[in-house]
């Protein structure tokens, strides 16, 4: 069972090191959305509402399709209600972009929670193969735990910057995280390519 998992452990230490680039160019740009989010909450706060609602619009629309092609099958009307709630809800917040915001600064709370959780079990699994780097992965999942609190105790007032802000941080730190693994998986690279 340990050779199991010390197998493991070296695949995943292999992968990384022969994919580090990949993981450092996620990062820097991952870093620069974040700064750039930072510098204008506002205008992140409305690039995300747009977006959403864009994907919820087209969602609906194929939704739409979908229903009226396959009007035969069971379910059709409620098919029809939901693709007519996804159009509605996209046209909505594009039209509208802050009318949604609350609704979307809950949603995004509840998402750095659970991103936080994934991220610091993800740092305890990797604490052994990376060292030290595996607290910046640490530091990220708590500061995103430590923001949704923020955004939550903040509502409604914070609604119209606070998506904005907190996705920039978010970004920044997750960004910092991904440049600091693929640094130390480029300098363990020679090491793990003859183990491979």
């Amino acid at each position: 069972m340990a050779t199991d998992l010390e197998r493991m452990q070296s695949a995943i230490q292999a992968s990384l090191s022969e994919h580090w680039r990949l993981y450092l160019f996620e990062g820097i740009v991952l870093l620069l959305a974040g700064v750039a989010a930072i510098a204008i909450p506002p205008l992140a706060t409305f690039a995300v509402e747009i977006l959403i609602g864009w994907l919820l619009l087209v969602s609906g629309v194929v939704g739409l399709i979908t229903t009226f092609r396959m009007r035969q099958a069971p379910g059709f009307w409620w098919s029809l209600f939901s693709a007519v709630i996804g159009i509605g809800a996209g046209v909505v917040l594009i039209a509208w972009p802050l009318s949604g915001a609350i609704s979307l600064t809950l949603i995004l709370t509840v998402f750095l929670f659970l991103e936080g959780f994934a991220s610091i079990m993800m740092a305890l699994e990797h604490r052994h193969g990376f060292a030290a780097r595996w607290l910046m992965l640490l530091l990220s999942g708590v500061v995103d735990i430590i923001l949704a609190g923020i955004i939550l105790a903040g509502l409604p007032g914070t609604a119209a910057w606070a998506i904005g802000l907190l996705v920039g941080i978010n970004l920044v730190f997750g960004g910092t995280a991904l440049i600091s693994m693929a640094l130390h998986a480029r300098s363990v690279a020679p090491a793990a390519k003859p183990a491979a």
